[in-house]
C-alpha cells in the first residue's frame, strides 16, 4: 500500500500486482491525492498537471466502482482548481462524449457512470468559470437521463444537483428544463432514484421561483406521490423538499423576489397544501381542498407520516422566532388536523393521527423555543383546551336536543383533547420547576382547565387530563398532595356524576403513579385517605346500576395506583386488600358453577370489569411490593387467582348466553390474569398448568378469535442486529414514535392510554413520552406469549410434545394471511419459551420432542415471509444452545450446507445463511468449531451473488455473526474475508445500503478478531491494517447514515486496538460535523467514539474540532456555502449546526456537546454527551481554567427568565430596502437564515445543572493539581511570572457568582447544585488570607453574596432537601471563619434561628406536603447545623480561653487597621447561648430517636408505637438514613454541651426549657417513660440516663 503514496500514479507497481488487488491500489492512490493536493506546492502540481490529468481521466475509462469514481471526480476538480485550467474544458467534453455514448450494456456502465460524476465535481468545484459550457452540459445529462436505469438515473440526478449548486442563479436557463425531466422520477420504482430527485429539486429550488409560486401546488401533489410506497430515506428526503419548499413560499429567500414582485402564497394557503397531504387518500388528487376531503377512502399512512415530517421541517425551516410569533395560528391548525373526520375513520386510525400531530407539538414546541417562549405556547395551549371544552360542555347541557352534530363534535374533540394535553404535559414537565409561573398566575388557570376535562364524555379525554396533572405534579411536586385533596374532595362531592367518578379516580391514579418520582413523596396519611375512597366506591357500586360500572373500575384503579407507593405504605393495608380480592371471587366451585345460571348481561358486565380490576390491583401489588410477599400471602392470593382460572373455562357459556359485546371483558380478565401469573413463581400454580396451557395456546393460535391479531413481542424477542434484514423494520431515529405505524405487526405504533387505563399509574417504559398500552387484542395475545415462556419450561416432556405437533397441525389448517398471523404468534412463543429454557438452564427434552420442534421451524427457513425467516433461524440458534449437543448441532448444520448447496431461489438461500450464523451466534466459537470452515465458505460464495442484493446481505450478516462468535478460532480466515468485504466495498451500488451496512459490520467484526494484533509491524498484519482503514475510508464516504455509523464504529474499535494508526486529524472533523446529522444513530455513533478518545487524547480532540471552526470561518468570509458538511435544515437540530454545530464556534467542541445537551432526548446519547464533557474536563479544565470557567458562567447565566431570542429590530424595513441594493446572490433575508446568526435557545434547566456540577468538579480539580489555585499571593507572582499562568483563586469573584446565580434560580435541582457549589467554595477559599489586608480573608468581601445566595433557600415554600442542604452550607459558612463582625454573622446566623423555631413545631403540626420522612431531614438537617455552629463556637472559646488577650476591633468603621481583628472569644457562643436550653434538648431527643432506630431487628415490638421525637412509625426505614447522616456532630455537641454544664443543667433554663415545650402539638419526651411527669426522676438519674445514651450510640458506631 505504501508504494500508492505519491502524487503520481506508480504505474510500474500497479503492473506487478494481481488484477485483483488493483482497484484497491488505485482507490488508496486516490485517496492519498485526495490528502496531499490541498497540502501540496502550486508550483510542483502544474509541473505534474499534464500527467496527472491523464492518469485520472484514462481511470475513467477502466471501469471504476462507485467508491472510486467519486474519489475520481473530486480530485480531478481539485486538481483544475489548483492548478491550470488550459484543459478542463477538454476533459468536460471528453466526459460528455461518454455520457453521449450510446453503448448500453452492464460493462460500460460504470465508464459512464464516472464520467457523469466527474461533470459534477467540476461544476460544484468551478461553478462559474465552466459557465458558457453549462447548457450543452445540462441538456446531454437530462438527455442520457431518460434512458438511463436505476443506478444511472441516481448518479446523473446526483451531478445536476451539484451542477445547480455549482452555478447558483448563473443556471436560470435551465431550470425548467431541469425541474420537468427530473420530477417525473419523483415517483420513481427505484427508492434511491426518488431520494435522489427530491435533493435534486431541494436544490434547486434555492433559485428557481417558480418552484414555489407558480408550481406550488404541483409540487406539493408530487412529494405526496412520492411519498405513498416510499421507504424511511424517501420520507425523510422528499417531506424535506416539501416542508423547505413551503416555507420558502411563505418567506421567499431572494431579494430578486423583492424585484419581481412576485406573489407570496398566504399562511393559510401554505397550511392547507399541507393538510390535504396529511388527510389524502390514495393517489386520486383532486384540486379543490374541500371536495377531495368528502370523497371516501382511507388515509394513506406513508403520506400522512411524511407530511407529518415535513411540518416539522417547516417550521425548522422559519426558525424559532418564527414559531413564537405565529404558534397561536399553527396550533390551531395542527389541532384541526386531529379533529377532522377524514383522519379519524378508525379508533386506529384516530391514535395514528393523534401521534403524528403529538409529534409535530414536540418536535417543534420541544426543541426549538426557549424557556420563556415554551412557557407562552403552554398559555396558548391552555387557552385551546378550554376553548374546546366549553363547546363540549354546550353540547352535554343542551338538552334540547337541536344541536344535531353534537356527539360528532365530541368525538373529534376528544382527540383534539389528547393532543393537547399530552403535550401540556410534556412542556411542563420538560420545564419542571421552571413552569411554576402557569400555575401561579391565576389568569391562565391551566389547573382548571385541565381538571374540567376530566368531566369529558370521552374517556380518551378524561385520561389525557389525568396523565397531564401527573406530569404537573412531577414537575412541581409541591402540588402533588394538594392535587390529591382536591380530587379526593370532587369524588365525594360528585359521587353522582358517572364521568366524575370515573375522570378523578384517573386523576388520583395517575399522581399516585407520579410519586416515584418525586424523591420527597407524600404524607403517608394519603394513603388512607385513598383505601378509604375505593373502599367506598366498591361498596356502593352495587346501590345505583347507572354507576356501578364507573365505581366498580374506580375503586380497583385507586388500588392498583396505591400498590405503586410501595411496601412501607401497602404493609399497612395489607389484610383489608386480602379480603376485598377473596370476596371479588366466589368462595367455592359450587358457587362459581351455580354463577353460571345467574345473572343478565349488564351484571355480567360488571362482575367480570370487578374481577379484572382485581386482578390488575393484585398485578400491581405483586409488581411493586414484592417484599410483601411472604409464603403465607401468596397462598391467599392463590385463591381467587385459581378461581379466576377456572373461570376462564365457563366463561364462552356465558359469551354465549348474554351476548359478544361481553367479549372485551372477557379479554380483559385474561389479560390481567396472565399478566399476574408471570410475575408469580411458576410453582405455585403448577397445579393448574394443563388448563391454562390450553387457554394460552388457544389464545395465540387464533382458535377463538376470527381476526388476523398478530403479536408485537417479536422484534424484542429476535436479535437487535437482526433488524438491517428486516428493511421495514425500522431501527431507533428520531421519527420512532411516527414511524412505528408503518410496522407490520397488528396495530404496531397505535398504543394509547385508553387501551388499557391502569397504565396512568404504571412506570412509563424507557424512550415512551406517554404509557402507550396496545389495543386490547394484541395485548392479550402478547400477554399469553410472555405467559408461555415462563411457564413452558416447568412442563412435562409429555405436554411439550403435544403442543409442538399441535402447533404444526394449527399451521398447516390455516391458510393465507391467516396462515401468515398465526405463523408469526406461534414462532415468537417458541422463541419466548426457548429463551425461558435458556434462563432457566434446562433442555429442551428427548428426541421426539426436539424432532417435532426442529420440524417446525426448520420448515419456516423457507417462508416467503423475511421476518418468520429471521425468527425461525432465531428459534435454531436458540434450540442449538438449549439442547447443546454436538451431534444435534451437527445434524442442523449440515441440513443447512445441503440446502444452500443445492438452493437457488432467493428465499432458502437467505433463510438457510441466516441459520448458520444463528447456530454459531448461540453456541459460540468452541461448540461449532468444525463446522467453520465450511459455513465461512459457503457464505463467502453467496456474498458474491451479485444477481440479488438480499442474499448478500443475508449471507453477509450471518458471515458478521460468525466472525463475532468465533473470536481467535476465526483468524485463519480474516484475510480471503477482508480481500472479499473490500471488493464488494469497492463494487456495490451505493443503492444497496443493507449490504454496505453488514460490509460494515463485518468490517467491524475482523477488526475485533485481529484485535490487539493490529499494532503490530509485521508485513500481514500491515496489510490487514491497512485494508481495514480503507474499509473505513469508502464506507465512512457513504452516503447512508447507518454505514457512515458503522464506519464510526470501526474506527472506535481501530483506535482502541492500535491508536497510532488513527489519524484523529480527519476523523474528529468528521465526528464534529455527524453531532449535527438528522440520524439519530449517526450522532449516537459520534458521540460514543469521541468519548473513548477524549478518555485518551482529550486536548488534541479539542485542538482538531477547532481547527473546523478556522476553516469554516475562511470558508464562510470567502463567500462559499457555509460549509461543504452543513447539512441542510431538515432536523431539529440542523438551525443550529449553522450557526454552532458545523462552524465550531470559539467554544470549540466542548461549547457544541453542551448545545447539544439543550436538544437531545435520547437517554444513552446524553449520558454519552456527559460523559464526554466529563473526560474533556478532567484533562483540560486545569490548563484551559479560564476557558472552562467561561463556559459554565454562559451556561449558567442564561437564567430561566432570558428570551428565547433577541427581539427583532424596529429598522426592518430600512434594512430590506438597504439590502435590496445589494448583490442578489450573497442576499439572505429569511427568518431561518437569520436566526443562525442569533442566539439559539437559551440552555435549558437540566444543561445548567449539569454545568453547576462541572463548576464543581473544576474545584476539585485544582485542589488535587497545585496549591496555588488556593493561595492569592502565589497566584499573582505566579502571573507575574508568567501570564499564561491561570489559577483559580484569580477567578473567585466569577465562581461565587455561578453559585449563587444556581442557588437562586427557579429550578430545585439547579439551586441544589448551586448551594453545593457554594459549600464547596467556602471550604475550600475559607483560610486563604488576603494579601493587602493582613489578618483578613478573601472570602470577606463576598458576605452580602453568600446571605443573599442562602435567604431565598430559608422562605415558606422551599422543599426540605433544598433546606436541608441551606442549613449545611449556613453552618459551613459560620463554622468556617470568615466573619469577622458580629453583626454580619447575624444575617446568616438568623436564618437558622427561623429554621429552629420551626423543628421546635413538633411533628404534624405545619401543612404536609411532603412524606414524613422529608420533615425529619430538615430538622435534623437544623439540629445537625446548630450542633455543628456550637462545636466551632466552643473550640473558638478554648483557643480564646488559652490565649492572651488582645485588642478588639471598635464599633466604629474606621480604617484604622493597626490592631488585628477577632472575633471577641465569646462572640460566636453568644449567638447560640440563647437557643442552648431549646437545642441540648432537642439534641439529646434525636440521639434517643437515633438509639432506638438502631437496635436489632428482634426490638422492633418495643419501638414506641407512635414514632420517636422526629420520626413518624410508618417512615422508619428512610428515616434511620437521615439519623444516620446527622448523628455524629450532634452527639459531639453534646458532650461538649454535658461537659460544659458539667452535667447540672439550672434547674430554672430546665423547667422554662420543659415549659416551651409543652406548649406544642406533640410533646418530646427525653427522659422519662411516657406518661411520666417531667419531675420524676432526679438530676444523677437524668445523667445516668444521658451518660448511658451517649454511651450507648458511640460504642453501637464503633461496631458498625
Amino acid at each position: 500500500m505504501e508504494l500508492a503514496h505519491s502524487l503520481l500514479l506508480n504505474e510500474d507497481a500497479l503492473a506487478q500486482i494481481t488484477e485483483a488487488k488493483r482497484p484497491v491500489f488505485i482507490f488508496e492512490w486516490l485517496r492519498f491525492l485526495d490528502k496531499v493536493l490541498v497540502a501540496a506546492n502550486k508550483t510542483d502540481v502544474k509541473e505534474k498537471q499534464k500527467k496527472l490529468v491523464e492518469q485520472l481521466t484514462g481511470l475513467i475509462s477502466s471501469s471504476p466502482g462507485p467508491p472510486t469514481r467519486k474519489l475520481l471526480a473530486k480530485n480531478l476538480a481539485a486538481l483544475y482548481s489548483i492548478g491550470d485550467t488550459f484543459t478542463v474544458f477538454q476533459t468536460l467534453d471528453k466526459c460528455n462524449d461518454i455520457i453521449r455514448n450510446k453503448d448500453d450494456t452492464a460493462a460500460y456502465l460504470p465508464t459512464k457512470l464516472a464520467a457523469v460524476a466527474c461533470v459534477g465535481a467540476f461544476y460544484e468545484k468551478m461553478g462559474r468559470m465552466l459557465g458558457s459550457a453549462f447548457p450543452e452540459t445540462v441538456n446531454n445529462l437530462l438527455k442520457s437521463l431518460k434512458s438511463a436505469e436505476s443506478q444511472g438515473r441516481s448518479e446523473i440526478l446526483m451531478s445536476l444537483q451539484k451542477v445547480l449548486n455549482g452555478l447558483g442563479g448563473a443556471a436560470a436557463s435551465c431550470h425548467r428544463d431541469i425541474y420537468k425531466n427530473a420530477r417525473s422520477l419523483l415517483t420513481d420504482r427505484s427508492m434511491a432514484v426518488r431520494c435522489a430527485v427530491a435533493k435534486c429539486l431541494l436544490e434547486l429550488q434555492n433559485e428557481a421561483v417558480f418552484m414555489w409560486t407558480a408550481e406550488l401546488e404541483n409540487i406539493a401533489t408530487l412529494c405526496f406521490k412520492a411519498l405513498e410506497n416510499s421507504n424511511y430515506g424517501v420520507r425523510v428526503a422528499v417531506s424535506k423538499l416539501l416542508g423547505t419548499v413551503m416555507a420558502t413560499a411563505l418567506m421567499p429567500k431572494q431579494a430578486t423576489v423583492m424585484r419581481q414582485n412576485v406573489k407570496r402564497a398566504t399562511f393559510d394557503e401554505v397550511l392547507e397544501l399541507m393538510a390535504t397531504g396529511f388527510l389524502r387518500g390514495g393517489s386520486g388528487f383532486l384540486k379543490s381542498g374541500g371536495e377531495m376531503l368528502k370523497v371516501g377512502g382511507s388515509v394513506n399512512r406513508e403520506v400522512r407520516v411524511g407530511v407529518t415530517q415535513a411540518y416539522v421541517v417547516f417550521v425548522t425551516t422559519l426558525g424559532g422566532q418564527w414559531l413564537e410569533r405565529s404558534f397561536a395560528t399553527f396550533l390551531s391548525h395542527v389541532l384541526d388536523l386531529v379533529s377532522h373526520p377524514r383522519a379519524t375513520q378508525t379508533h386506529v386510525e384516530a391514535v395514528y393521527s393523534r401521534r403524528c400531530v403529538s409529534f409535530i407539538l414536540r418536535a417543534t414546541v420541544g426543541s426549538l423555543l426557549g424557556e420563556k417562549a415554551q412557557i407562552a405556547a403552554a398559555k396558548e395551549i391552555c387557552q385551546a383546551i378550554g376553548k374546546q371544552m366549553k363547546a363540549v360542555e354546550a353540547v352535554v347541557n343542551d338538552t334540547s336536543g337541536e344541536n344535531k352534530s353534537g356527539a360528532a363534535d365530541i368525538a373529534a374533540s376528544q382527540h383534539v383533547m389528547v393532543c393537547a394535553l399530552q403535550e401540556l404535559g410534556s412542556l411542563v414537565q420538560s420545564l419542571n420547576a421552571t413552569a411554576s409561573p402557569l400555575i401561579q398566575e391565576a389568569s391562565i388557570g391551566l389547573l382548571e382547565t385541565v381538571t374540567s376535562v376530566l368531566l369529558h364524555p370521552s374517556m380518551a379525554a378524561r385520561l389525557a387530563a389525568a396523565w397531564c396533572l401527573r406530569c404537573v405534579a412531577v414537575a412541581l411536586p409541591f402540588q402533588l398532595a394538594p392535587f390529591l385533596d382536591r380530587c379526593a374532595e370532587r369524588l365525594n362531592n360528585l359521587k353522582t356524576s358517572p364521568e366524575a367518578v370515573s375522570g378523578y379516580s384517573f386523576a388520583m391514579a395517575a399522581l399516585l403513579g407520579g410519586v416515584h418520582q418525586c424523591p420527597l413523596g407524600i404524607p403517608h396519611a394519603k394513603g388512607k385517605m385513598v383505601v378509604s375512597i375505593a373502599e367506598d366506591l366498591l361498596r356502593t357500586a352495587a346501590q345505583n346500576s347507572r354507576l356501578s360500572l364507573q365505581r366498580t373500575q374506580a375503586g380497583w384503579l385507586l388500588l392498583g395506583a396505591l400498590m405503586t407507593l410501595g411496601p412501607s405504605v401497602v404493609r399497612y393495608h395489607l389484610p383489608k386488600m386480602l379480603l376485598l380480592w377473596r370476596n371479588v371471587f366466589p368462595r367455592s366451585l359450587k358457587e362459581l358453577e351455580a354463577e353460571k345460571a345467574r345473572g343478565d348481561s349488564f351484571t355480567w358486565q360488571v362482575t367480570l370489569e370487578g374481577r379484572a380490576g382485581a386482578l390488575c390491583a393484585m398485578r400491581s401489588f405483586v409488581a411493586h411490593c414484592p417484599e410483601l410477599l411472604t409464603e403465607d400471602v401468596i397462598r391467599k392470593l392463590m385463591t381467587p387467582i385459581e378461581c379466576a382460572m377456572t373461570m376462564m373455562s365457563h366463561i364462552p357459556s356465558v359469551i354465549k348466553a348474554h351476548g359478544a359485546h361481553l367479549k372485551a371483558s372477557a379479554a380483559m380478565v385474561r389479560l390481567r390474569l396472565y399478566d399476574i401469573l408471570a410475575l408469580l413463581p411458576p410453582k405455585t400454580y403448577e397445579g393448574s398448568f394443563n388448563a391454562l396451557l390450553r387457554e394460552l395456546v388457544a389464545e395465540f393460535t387464533l382458535t377463538d378469535n376470527s381476526a388476523n391479531t398478530t403479536t408485537s413481542l417479536l422484534r424484542s424477542l429476535c436479535h437487535y442486529d437482526d433488524s438491517v434484514l428486516l428493511g421495514s423494520w425500522l431501527q431507533e431515529t428520531d421519527h420512532k414514535s411516527i414511524e412505528d405505524q408503518l410496522q407490520p405487526n397488528s396495530a404496531s405504533g397505535s398504543g394509547a392510554l385508553e387501551h388499557d387505563p391502569s397504565s396512568i399509574y404504571l412506570r412509563i417504559p424507557v424512550g415512551e413520552a406517554v404509557p402507550g398500552p396496545l389495543p386490547l387484542g394484541v395485548s392479550v395475545i402478547d400477554a399469553s406469549v410472555a405467559l408461555f415462556g415462563v411457564v413452558f419450561p416447568h412442563v412435562s416432556f409429555k405436554h411439550r410434545l403435544q403442543m409442538l405437533d399441535h402447533f404444526a397441525e394449527c399451521v398447516k389448517q390455516a391458510k393465507g394471511v391467516r396462515q401468515q398471523a398465526v405463523q408469526l404468534n406461534i414462532f415468537t412463543a417458541v422463541l419466548s419459551a426457548l429463551k425461558g429454557l435458556a434462563e432457566n438452564k434446562s433442555t429442551l427434552g428427548p428426541e421426539e420432542v426436539r424432532k417435532s420442534a426442529l420440524t417446525l421451524v426448520m420448515g419456516a427457513l423457507d417462508n416467503p415471509n423475511p421476518i418468520l425467516r429471521c425468527a425461525a433461524g432465531e428459534a435454531l440458534g436458540r434450540m442449538a444452545q438449549v439442547v447443546g449437543e454436538a451431534t444435534f448441532i451437527a445434524r442442523m448444520a449440515q441440513y443447512s450446507f445441503d440446502k444452500l448447496k443445492s438452493a437457488r431461489d432467493v428465499v432458502s438461500r437467505t433463510g438457510h445463511s441466516l441459520a448458520l450464523g444463528c447456530l454459531h451466534r448461540y453456541v459460540g466459537g468452541i461448540g461449532s468449531g468444525q463446522h467453520l470452515k465450511t459455513s465461512v465458505s459457503i457464505l463467502l460464495a453467496l456474498a458474491q451473488d451479485g444477481t440479488s442484493s438480499e442474499v448478500q446481505t443475508w449471507s453477509l450478516h450471518s458471515l458478521a455473526l460468525i466472525v463475532d462468535s468465533s473470536g481467535p478460532m476465526y483468524r485463519g480466515y480474516v484475510e480471503p474475508t477482508l480481500s472479499l468485504v473490500l471488493t464488494l466495498l469497492l463494487t456495490v451500488p451505493p443503492s444497496h445500503t443493507e449490504v454496505h451496512q453488514c460490509l460494515g459490520r463485518c468490517l467491524g467484526a475482523i477488526i475485533t478478531t485481529v484485535g490487539p494484533e493490529l499494532q503490530g509491524n509485521g508485513a500481514t498484519i500491515s496489510t490487514i491494517r491497512s485494508s481495514c482503514l480503507v474499509g473505513c475510508a469508502i464506507t465512512q464516504d457513504h452516503s447512508d447514515s447507518l454505514v457512515q455509523a458503522a464506519a464510526i464504529s470501526c474506527l472506535q474499535q481501530l483506535h482502541m486496538f492500535a491508536p497510532r494508526h488513527v489519524n484523529l486529524s480527519s476523523l474528529v472533523p468528521s465526528l464534529c460535523v455527524h453531532l449535527c446529522s438528522s440520524h439519530l444513530l449517526l450522532r449516537r455513533a459520534a458521540v460514543a467514539c469521541l468519548r473513548q478518545l477524549a478518555q485518551r487524547e482529550a486536548a488534541e480532540v479539542c485542538e482538531y474540532a477547532m481547527s473546523l471552526a478556522k476553516n469554516a470561518g475562511d470558508k464562510e468570509s470567502s463567500g462559499a456555502n457555509v460549509s461543504p458538511f452543513a447539512p441542510g435544515v431538515s432536523s431539529r437540530s440542523d438551525v443550529h449546526c449553522r450557526h454552532q454545530g458545523v462552524n465550531i464556534t470559539e467554544t470549540g467542541l466542548e461549547g457544541l456537546l453542551f448545545g447539544m445537551l439543550d436538544r437531545e432526548t435520547d437517554r444513552k446519547l446524553c449520558s454519552d454527551i456527559h460523559d464526554t464533557l466529563g473526560h474533556m474536563l478532567s484533562s483540560l479544565a486545569v490548563e484551559k481554567l479560564s476557558h472552562w470557567l467561561m463556559l459554565c458562567k454562559d451556561v449558567l447565566a442564561a437564567s430561566s427568565d432570558m428570551s428565547t431570542a433577541t427581539p427583532l429590530s424596529s429598522g426592518k424595513d430600512e434594512e430590506f430596502e438597504k439590502k435590496d441594493e445589494m448583490d442578489d446572490d450573497t442576499m439572505f433575508t429569511t427568518l431561518g437564515e437569520e436566526d443562525k446568526s442569533k442566539p439559539f435557545v437559551a440552555p435549558r434547566w437540566a444543561t445548567r445543572v449539569f454545568a453547576a456540577d462541572c463548576l464543581c468538579r473544576i474545584i476539585n480539580l485544582c485542589e488535587n493539581a497545585d496549591q496555588a489555585h488556593f493561595d492569592l499571593a502565589m497566584a499573582r507572582s505566579a502571573k507575574l511570572r508568567n501570564p499564561t499562568n491561570d489559577l483559580l483563586v484569580l477567578h473567585l469573584s466569577d465562581l461565587i457568582r455561578m453559585a449563587f446565580m444556581a442557588a437562586t434560580d427557579h429550578s430545585n435541582q439547579l439551586r441544589m447544585a448551586g448551594l453545593q457549589a457554594l459549600e464547596d467554595i467556602i471550604k475550600k477559599f475559607a483560610s486563604v488570607p488576603e494579601p493587602e489586608f493582613p489578618g483578613h480573608v478573601i472570602l470577606e468581601q463576598y458576605q452580602a453574596n453568600v446571605g443573599a445566595a442562602l435567604r431565598p433557600a430559608f422562605s415558606q415554600d422551599t422543599p426540605s432537601d433544598i433546606i436541608a442542604k441551606a442549613c449545611q452550607v449556613c453552618s459551613t459558612w459560620i463554622g468556617s471563619g470568615v466573619v469577622s463582625d458580629l453583626n454580619d454573622l447575624r444575617r446568616v446566623h438568623n436564618l437558622l434561628v427561623s429554621s429552629l423555631d420551626k423543628v421546635q413545631a413538633g411533628k404534624g403540626s405545619s401543612s404536609q406536603l411532603y412524606r414524613e420522612s422529608a420533615t425529619t431531614m430538615e430538622k435534623l438537617a437544623v439540629l445537625k447545623a446548630w450542633a455543628e455552629v456550637y462545636v466551632v463556637a466552643m473550640n473558638i472559646k478554648k483557643e480564646a480561653e488559652s490565649k492572651p488577650k488582645r485588642a478588639i476591633k471598635t464599633t466604629d468603621d474606621d480604617d484604622d487597621y493597626s490592631t488585628v481583628d477577632e472575633l471577641p472569644p465569646d462572640s460566636l457562643i453568644t449567638l447560640v447561648q440563647p437557643e442552648l436550653p431549646t437545642l441540648s434538648r432537642l439534641w439529646l431527643a434525636a440521639l434517643k430517636d437515633y438509639a432506638l432506630l438502631t437496635l436489632p431487628a428482634e426490638f422492633a415490638s418495643q419501638l414506641p408505637p407512635d414514632g420517636g421525637a422526629f420520626y413518624t412509625p410508618e417512615t422508619i426505614d428512610t428515616a434511620r438514613l437521615h439519623y444516620r447522616n446527622s448523628w455524629a456532630p450532634i452527639l459531639h455537641a453534646v458532650a461538649l454541651w454535658l461537659n460544659s454544664t458539667g452535667f447540672t443543667c439550672s434547674e430554672s433554663a430546665e423547667a422554662a426549657a420543659i415549659a416551651g415545650l409543652q406548649k406544642r402539638s406533640t410533646p418530646i419526651n427525653l427522659n422519662q417513660a411516657s406518661g411520666a411527669t417531667p419531675s420524676a426522676k432526679s438530676l444523677p438519674e437524668i445523667n445516668k440516663d444521658r451518660m448511658h445514651l451517649i454511651l450507648g450510640v458511640f460504642r453501637r458506631k464503633m461496631k458498625t
